[in-house]
Protein backbone atom coordinates (compact mmCIF):
# COMPACT_ATOMS: atom_id res chain seq x y z
CA UNK A 1 0.00 0.00 0.00
CA UNK A 2 2.89 2.46 1.08
CA UNK A 3 4.15 1.52 -2.61
CA UNK A 4 1.38 2.82 -4.32
CA UNK A 5 1.88 6.55 -3.14
CA UNK A 6 5.54 6.33 -3.02
CA UNK A 7 7.38 9.66 -3.34
CA UNK A 8 8.72 9.58 -6.41
CA UNK A 9 5.15 8.44 -7.98
CA UNK A 10 3.97 12.18 -7.00
CA UNK A 11 6.88 13.59 -8.36
CA UNK A 12 5.82 12.03 -11.94
CA UNK A 13 2.41 13.24 -11.29
CA UNK A 14 3.74 17.08 -10.32
CA UNK A 15 5.86 17.22 -13.14
CA UNK A 16 2.95 16.31 -15.49
CA UNK A 17 0.58 18.81 -13.81
CA UNK A 18 -0.58 20.54 -17.00
CA UNK A 19 -2.02 17.08 -18.29
CA UNK A 20 -4.78 16.92 -15.24
CA UNK A 21 -5.09 20.32 -15.58
CA UNK A 22 -5.96 20.66 -19.46
CA UNK A 23 -8.46 17.22 -18.54
CA UNK A 24 -10.09 19.38 -15.49
CA UNK A 25 -10.19 22.46 -18.43
CA UNK A 26 -11.66 20.09 -21.02
CA UNK A 27 -14.24 18.26 -18.76
CA UNK A 28 -15.58 22.04 -17.89
CA UNK A 29 -15.93 23.02 -21.14
CA UNK A 30 -18.30 20.01 -21.76
CA UNK A 31 -20.02 20.41 -18.79
CA UNK A 32 -20.57 24.14 -19.71
CA UNK A 33 -21.43 23.44 -22.98
CA UNK A 34 -23.84 20.03 -21.72
CA UNK A 35 -25.84 22.27 -19.32
CA UNK A 36 -26.59 24.83 -21.46
CA UNK A 37 -28.06 22.25 -24.23
CA UNK A 38 -29.66 20.46 -21.49
CA UNK A 39 -31.26 23.73 -20.09
CA UNK A 40 -32.55 24.93 -23.73
CA UNK A 41 -34.62 21.08 -24.12
CA UNK A 42 -35.06 21.07 -20.72
CA UNK A 43 -37.04 24.11 -20.72
CA UNK A 44 -38.57 23.63 -23.74
CA UNK A 45 -39.97 19.72 -23.38
CA UNK A 46 -40.89 20.70 -19.45
CA UNK A 47 -43.09 23.56 -20.91
CA UNK A 48 -44.33 21.05 -23.89
CA UNK A 49 -45.01 18.75 -20.76
CA UNK A 50 -47.61 20.84 -19.42
CA UNK A 51 -49.19 22.15 -22.92
CA UNK A 52 -52.75 21.77 -23.30
CA UNK A 53 -51.84 20.30 -26.84
CA UNK A 54 -51.95 16.40 -26.67
CA UNK A 55 -49.10 16.48 -29.27
CA UNK A 56 -46.93 18.74 -28.08
CA UNK A 57 -47.20 16.90 -24.38
CA UNK A 58 -46.83 13.25 -26.26
CA UNK A 59 -43.74 14.19 -27.79
CA UNK A 60 -42.06 15.53 -24.64
CA UNK A 61 -42.81 12.26 -22.80
CA UNK A 62 -41.20 9.89 -25.57
CA UNK A 63 -38.11 12.07 -25.52
CA UNK A 64 -37.77 11.80 -21.54
CA UNK A 65 -38.19 7.99 -21.71
CA UNK A 66 -36.11 7.83 -24.35
CA UNK A 67 -32.95 9.24 -22.88
CA UNK A 68 -34.37 8.61 -19.21
CA UNK A 69 -34.11 5.05 -19.91
CA UNK A 70 -31.09 4.23 -21.89
CA UNK A 71 -27.52 4.43 -20.75
CA UNK A 72 -25.76 7.21 -21.23
CA UNK A 73 -22.91 5.42 -22.13
CA UNK A 74 -25.10 4.22 -24.92
CA UNK A 75 -25.74 7.38 -26.18
CA UNK A 76 -22.27 8.99 -26.47
CA UNK A 77 -21.43 5.76 -28.26
CA UNK A 78 -24.57 5.98 -31.13
CA UNK A 79 -23.67 9.64 -31.70
CA UNK A 80 -20.22 9.14 -31.83
CA UNK A 81 -20.38 6.08 -34.57
CA UNK A 82 -23.76 7.69 -36.48
CA UNK A 83 -21.41 10.55 -37.36
CA UNK A 84 -17.50 8.74 -37.94
CA UNK A 85 -19.92 6.12 -40.15
CA UNK A 86 -21.69 8.96 -42.03
CA UNK A 87 -18.34 10.17 -43.11
CA UNK A 88 -18.52 13.61 -40.87
CA UNK A 89 -15.42 14.16 -38.80
CA UNK A 90 -16.54 15.45 -35.04
CA UNK A 91 -14.87 16.13 -31.98
CA UNK A 92 -15.47 13.60 -29.17
CA UNK A 93 -16.08 17.20 -27.39
CA UNK A 94 -19.22 17.80 -29.02
CA UNK A 95 -20.02 14.30 -29.10
CA UNK A 96 -19.95 14.92 -25.13
CA UNK A 97 -22.10 18.16 -25.31
CA UNK A 98 -24.69 16.61 -27.53
CA UNK A 99 -24.94 13.33 -25.91
CA UNK A 100 -24.99 15.14 -21.84
CA UNK A 101 -27.44 17.79 -23.04
CA UNK A 102 -29.67 15.57 -24.57
CA UNK A 103 -30.20 12.91 -21.65
CA UNK A 104 -29.28 15.68 -18.79
CA UNK A 105 -31.96 17.67 -20.51
CA UNK A 106 -34.66 14.77 -20.33
CA UNK A 107 -34.14 15.07 -16.46
CA UNK A 108 -33.98 18.61 -16.51
CA UNK A 109 -37.58 18.61 -18.70
CA UNK A 110 -39.12 16.57 -15.85
CA UNK A 111 -37.98 18.87 -13.02
CA UNK A 112 -39.36 21.92 -15.14
CA UNK A 113 -42.68 20.07 -15.88
CA UNK A 114 -42.84 19.39 -11.59
CA UNK A 115 -41.82 22.93 -10.77
CA UNK A 116 -44.82 24.40 -12.85
CA UNK A 117 -47.43 21.81 -11.65
CA UNK A 118 -45.82 23.11 -8.17
CA UNK A 119 -47.54 26.70 -8.38
CA UNK A 120 -51.22 26.34 -7.04
CA UNK A 121 -54.06 26.21 -9.50
CA UNK A 122 -55.58 29.21 -7.75
CA UNK A 123 -52.82 31.67 -9.31
CA UNK A 124 -54.08 30.85 -12.69
CA UNK A 125 -57.10 31.01 -12.14
CA UNK A 126 -56.64 34.43 -10.21
CA UNK A 127 -54.48 35.85 -13.54
CA UNK A 128 -56.76 34.59 -16.01
CA UNK A 129 -59.47 36.46 -13.78
CA UNK A 130 -57.65 39.99 -14.49
CA UNK A 131 -57.30 38.92 -18.00
CA UNK A 132 -53.89 38.09 -18.64
CA UNK A 133 -53.09 35.51 -21.39
CA UNK A 134 -51.28 32.37 -20.80
CA UNK A 135 -47.80 33.92 -21.78
CA UNK A 136 -48.52 36.73 -19.52
CA UNK A 137 -49.25 34.42 -16.48
CA UNK A 138 -45.49 32.70 -17.41
CA UNK A 139 -44.01 35.67 -17.20
CA UNK A 140 -45.27 37.36 -14.45
CA UNK A 141 -46.44 34.85 -12.36
CA UNK A 142 -45.49 31.35 -12.78
CA UNK A 143 -41.51 31.39 -13.95
CA UNK A 144 -40.18 33.37 -10.90
CA UNK A 145 -41.85 31.02 -8.31
CA UNK A 146 -40.91 28.03 -10.82
CA UNK A 147 -37.32 28.98 -10.39
CA UNK A 148 -36.90 29.52 -7.03
CA UNK A 149 -38.54 25.13 -6.86
CA UNK A 150 -36.49 24.16 -9.24
CA UNK A 151 -32.62 25.48 -8.16
CA UNK A 152 -31.61 22.71 -6.27
CA UNK A 153 -32.56 19.82 -8.45
CA UNK A 154 -31.19 21.83 -11.12
CA UNK A 155 -27.88 22.32 -9.42
CA UNK A 156 -28.15 18.28 -8.37
CA UNK A 157 -28.09 17.65 -12.05
CA UNK A 158 -25.03 20.11 -13.37
CA UNK A 159 -22.86 18.35 -10.51
CA UNK A 160 -24.55 14.64 -11.86
CA UNK A 161 -23.17 15.82 -15.59
CA UNK A 162 -19.93 16.53 -14.50
CA UNK A 163 -19.58 13.87 -12.83
CA UNK A 164 -21.14 11.85 -16.24
CA UNK A 165 -18.22 13.67 -18.44
CA UNK A 166 -16.48 10.27 -17.33
CA UNK A 167 -18.01 8.26 -20.18
CA UNK A 168 -16.55 10.16 -22.71
CA UNK A 169 -13.20 8.25 -22.19
CA UNK A 170 -14.13 5.33 -24.26
CA UNK A 171 -14.20 8.00 -27.00
CA UNK A 172 -10.74 9.75 -26.14
CA UNK A 173 -12.34 12.70 -25.22
CA UNK A 174 -9.50 14.39 -23.70
CA UNK A 175 -11.95 14.81 -20.42
CA UNK A 176 -10.31 14.58 -16.59
CA UNK A 177 -11.06 10.97 -16.20
CA UNK A 178 -9.70 9.68 -19.53
CA UNK A 179 -6.51 11.61 -19.54
CA UNK A 180 -6.12 10.03 -15.92
CA UNK A 181 -6.36 6.47 -17.31
CA UNK A 182 -4.21 7.62 -20.28
CA UNK A 183 -1.40 8.70 -18.43
CA UNK A 184 -1.44 5.98 -16.23
CA UNK A 185 -0.99 3.71 -18.64
CA UNK A 186 1.66 5.34 -20.83
CA UNK A 187 4.41 3.95 -18.63
CA UNK A 188 4.11 5.94 -15.15
CA UNK A 189 1.88 2.69 -13.46
CA UNK A 190 1.28 5.48 -10.64
CA UNK A 191 -2.67 4.60 -10.28
CA UNK A 192 -2.96 5.87 -6.57
CA UNK A 193 -1.63 9.81 -6.98
CA UNK A 194 -3.26 10.18 -10.41
CA UNK A 195 -7.20 8.56 -9.25
CA UNK A 196 -6.55 10.26 -6.35
CA UNK A 197 -5.61 13.76 -7.65
CA UNK A 198 -8.50 12.88 -10.39
CA UNK A 199 -11.08 12.18 -7.62
CA UNK A 200 -10.10 15.06 -5.63
CA UNK A 201 -10.22 17.95 -8.65
CA UNK A 202 -13.97 16.38 -9.10
CA UNK A 203 -14.74 16.60 -5.42
CA UNK A 204 -13.42 20.07 -5.63
CA UNK A 205 -15.90 21.36 -8.81
CA UNK A 206 -18.94 19.08 -7.31
CA UNK A 207 -19.24 19.92 -3.65
CA UNK A 208 -19.34 23.58 -4.42
CA UNK A 209 -22.66 23.03 -6.55
CA UNK A 210 -24.20 20.25 -4.25
CA UNK A 211 -23.55 22.52 -1.22
CA UNK A 212 -25.19 25.59 -2.85
CA UNK A 213 -28.08 23.17 -3.90
CA UNK A 214 -28.94 22.04 -0.15
CA UNK A 215 -28.49 26.20 1.35
CA UNK A 216 -30.99 26.58 -1.80
CA UNK A 217 -33.61 24.02 -1.02
CA UNK A 218 -33.04 25.17 3.01
CA UNK A 219 -34.06 28.76 1.87
CA UNK A 220 -36.89 27.59 0.01
CA UNK A 221 -38.09 25.39 3.05
CA UNK A 222 -37.99 28.14 5.04
CA UNK A 223 -39.58 30.81 2.84
CA UNK A 224 -42.63 28.22 2.54
CA UNK A 225 -42.45 28.33 6.63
Amino acid sequence: MTDVFALWRWQYLWNDRMVFIKGLWTTIIIAAGGLMLALLLGFTFGLMATSRNKIAKSFARVYLEIFRNIPLTLQVLFIYYSFIYSGVKISPTIVGIMALGLCIGALISEIVRGGIEAIPKGQYEATAAQGLTTLQTMRIVVLPQMIKIIMPPLATQLAVLVLNTCVLQMIAGNDLMYVTSNWVANGTLSYGPAYLVCGLLFFAVCYPITSMARRQERLHLGTRR
